[in-house]
């Protein structure tokens, strides 16, 4: 049974822009390599079309080993982006989701292989929701960003997480890894 991770950057202040973090050579590196630990990375339209500049980079490469390295990861990990407006994907390794979230992240868990990412805020908010996350991994980037796109907007409830594990990088960011307290639904 695979795993649920939610996987994403933020400020101190709590919002997901991708514009707002550091992504210093230490970040790109841990991101390359937990990209080539798993076995699909969850994407809403919006997070997929950014995502979408590593293209250039694997066509144009940076020099930047730990960019190049991200750059490679991003692109041989399979790509499942739910949107309503995408009709067709052209990068090799994407496609569009077939079923409505639940149900597709539901036969992603019951699958054996490697876990899956969540990677978009709206993504992590309705899987949150839908209690499917098995670990969040909070990257906390050094930066307070005054306004933004909030991670956990639209949660209505109280929901308690255990701390797991911290791991903090050079440039001031810090990863925190939390698992849900008390889950009863997410291998359902």
């Amino acid at each position: 049974m695979r795993k649920l991770i939610a996987a994403i950057n933020m400020t101190i202040d709590g919002f997901c822009d991708h514009t707002s973090g550091v992504p210093d050579e230490e970040i790109h590196q841990h991101y390359a390599d937990l990209l080539r630990s798993g076995g699909a990375a969850l994407y809403g339209r919006i997070t997929y079309q950014l995502m979408e500049f590593w293209r250039t980079v694997l066509e144009n490469p940076t020099g930047d080993k730990a960019m190049d390295d991200f750059a490679v990861a991003i692109d041989e990990i399979p790509k499942i982006v739910f949107s309503r407006t995408l009709e067709n994907l052209d990068w090799k390794s994407a496609k569009l989701a077939s079923k409505d979230l639940e149900k597709e992240v539901l036969e992603l868990k019951q699958q054996s292989g490697k876990d899956v990412f969540a990677c978009s805020p709206s993504l992590i908010v309705a899987l949150t929701k839908l209690n499917l996350i098995d670990e969040y991994q909070l990257c906390i980037h050094p930066v307070i960003a005054g306004s933004g796109l909030p991670l956990f907007k639209d949660i209505s409830e109280k929901i308690t997480l255990k701390l797991i594990k911290t791991r903090s990088f050079s440039g001031g960011a810090v990863i925190l890894y939390y698992e849900p307290i008390n889950k009863t639904t997410t291998n359902r």
